[in-house]
């Protein structure tokens, strides 16, 4: 399958600029660049999208460029938000630029990486005016969507700091345009806006033709995009959202949308997905694409080594195979289950359930492990006399996972 014709299938194609660039990407040779905005320390799973389209094209024998924003970054894309966005500390934003630039590379092995303060910060504002700014109107710019947006709103506005984010954008392309020879900018849909206008920047003064592509924003099942500023952001660095909970936020991937995570973000044939996607069509309980996904893309971010990790944790959750997991994995599975600490002597069954919050009193405790609904480290506990002692009944010597049912977990720590 060609290049573009897979990426149309693929579904990552939403809009681009010139009717020959199809051919073009088939053909290869092209040098393609993605900007990232380092208003974190750490890239999230929405922009794992464009980092896999700088892979596709690589692997189709393009040269890729991944931009970090040190000087955009200090002043924020106004695109997608209906706020101005708070200016970072320099030292916050240099140390943004070293997360996400670590990332990159892993993710992008050979491709070449460039960080815009190194020509933003250097040019002078009446230098800028005269050479970029001149180009355009005011009326051009304000009918951007994602400038216009900003000004529909009663409460809203846009400062002219951010104003000003699409033509250091569009100078961007201008300036590895004329170091690298790139000539094709990739974003997402919402990128649109300041791609049209470095494109058309680069006619104006070199008289050159280049090109743009967006894709698709990456929505979960409720249409919502994923965002740095969104709760419970799923993040790429394993210190902010570990392999585990990485791996399970894929399997918990809706029917709606996991033929379309296994399109953007895995580099399965097209037969296998087509068959992953009738597997939910016919036997959704299975969750077969889900689990599929989950390995795929905790491989490609984390590696096989924890993916596999990942899944035999989700493996044996509730069975008495808990045992079997390291002690790091065990602390990422419970990371947010409630916890306590004990002293390590011996402690009441009865006394840690109440202590817990799993049991209200000493009767509802004793009325639980007589209903069988009470486990130790994933074992049924039917004496409500017994007592965990740390020495025996601990995992890793220091640890027990007290369950009620199915879904109430708490793990205690013997210190």
């Amino acid at each position: 399958m060609a290049l573009f014709e897979e990426l149309q299938w693929r579904g990552l194609v939403h809009d681009h600029t010139d009717p020959v660039l199809p051919q073009r990407l088939d053909a290869g040779g092209l040098t393609a660049y993605i900007g990232f905005d380092p208003s974190a320390d750490s890239l999230h799973i929405g922009h794992l999208l464009q980092v896999c389209n700088l892979r596709r094209l690589q692997e189709a024998g393009h040269r890729v460029i991944a931009l970090a924003g040190g000087a955009t970054g200090m002043i924020g894309d106004p695109g997608g938000k209906s706020e101005e966005r708070n200016l970072l500390p320099p030292a916050v934003l240099a140390a943004n630029l070293a997360g996400i630039r670590s990332q990159l590379a892993a993710l992008l092995p050979g491709a070449t990486f460039e960080d815009n303060a190194d020509w933003l910060r250097g040019m002078g504002v009446l230098e800028f005016l005269r050479d970029v700014g001149k180009h355009f109107t005011v009326n051009q710019m304000v009918a951007k969507e994602s400038v216009r947006t900003r000004f529909e709103g009663r409460d809203q506005g846009i400062s002219f700091t951010e104003f000003s984010y699409m033509l250091l954008q569009a100078y961007d392309f201008l300036h590895l345009h004329d170091t690298h020879g790139c000539n094709l900018q990739l974003g997402a849909s919402d990128q649109w806006g300041n791609i049209t206008l470095g494109i058309e920047l680069i006619r104006k003064v070199r008289g050159a033709t280049v090109f743009g592509l967006t894709t698709p924003l990456v929505l979960k099942a409720d249409g919502t995009k994923f965002g740095k500023s969104e709760a419970g952001t799923v993040w790429l660095d394993p210190a902010r959202t570990s392999p585990y909970h990485f791996f399970q936020f894929l399997v918990r991937s809706e029917d709606a949308v996991v033929g379309s995570y296994l399109r953007y973000f895995t580099w399965l044939p097209r037969e296998r997905i087509e068959e992953l996607e009738a597997a939910v069509a016919d036997n959704p309980e299975r969750r077969e694409a889900q689990r599929v996904l989950a390995w795929e893309v905790t491989a490609l971010v984390h590696s096989s080594e924890e993916a596999d990790r990942a899944r035999h944790a989700a493996s044996v959750l509730f069975s008495e195979k808990i045992a079997e997991l390291d002690e790091r994995t065990l602390l990422d599975v419970f990371a947010d289950a409630p916890s306590s600490e004990l002293p390590r002597q011996p402690v009441p069954l009865i006394e840690a359930l109440v202590a817990s919050g799993l049991a209200s009193s000493n009767s509802d405790a004793r009325r639980q492990v007589q209903a069988g609904g009470v486990y130790l480290n994933n074992r049924r506990q039917t004496d409500a006399e017994a007592h965990i002692d740390p020495a025996t009944a601990t995992l890793h010597g220091a640890y027990a996972v007290l369950r009620r049912g199915k879904t109430h977990h708490h793990l205690l720590r013997f210190a």
